[in-house]
């Protein structure tokens, strides 16, 4: 295998891992768009499956504009944070005093301040 033969092995794989993203972006924005109709969607779907590279490119043209302006909603949308922050606090099964205790801890040894003791308490009690 010669030099040339990795290099265009390389620039193959990048092309590759390039489209699979672009794939798995457009894919994941026809199912998330709410108002668009089912029927609309399973064309698009079709189309993507069918003709893959010119499929997403001809999604990206028409819904590209919309697909940024969707991507911060999905992400911030109806406080995920929030929801995320109490699913990790009741997977962990970490109760409030347990948390401030472990942040008083921090606080005594001086690893952290008064004021982020007090954030990380407020952060335990809700």
């Amino acid at each position: 295998m010669g030099f040339w033969d990795v290099i265009w092995l390389m620039f193959s794989a990048v092309l590759f891992a390039a489209y699979l993203m672009v794939l798995f972006l457009v894919l994941r924005d026809i199912f998330s768009d709410s108002p668009r109709p089912g029927w609309v969607k399973a064309v698009w779907i079709l189309a993507v499956l069918l003709f893959p590279l010119l499929g997403c490119l001809v999604y990206m043209l028409f819904y590209g504009q919309q697909m940024t302006l969707r991507q911060p909603a999905r992400q911030e949308g109806a406080g995920a944070r929030d929801d995320n922050a109490e699913y990790v606090r009741r997977a962990a099964h970490v109760n409030p005093a347990e948390q401030i205790a472990a942040a008083k801890r921090l606080l005594d040894e001086g690893t952290i301040t008064a004021e982020e003791f007090q954030v990380l308490k407020a952060r335990a009690l809700g």
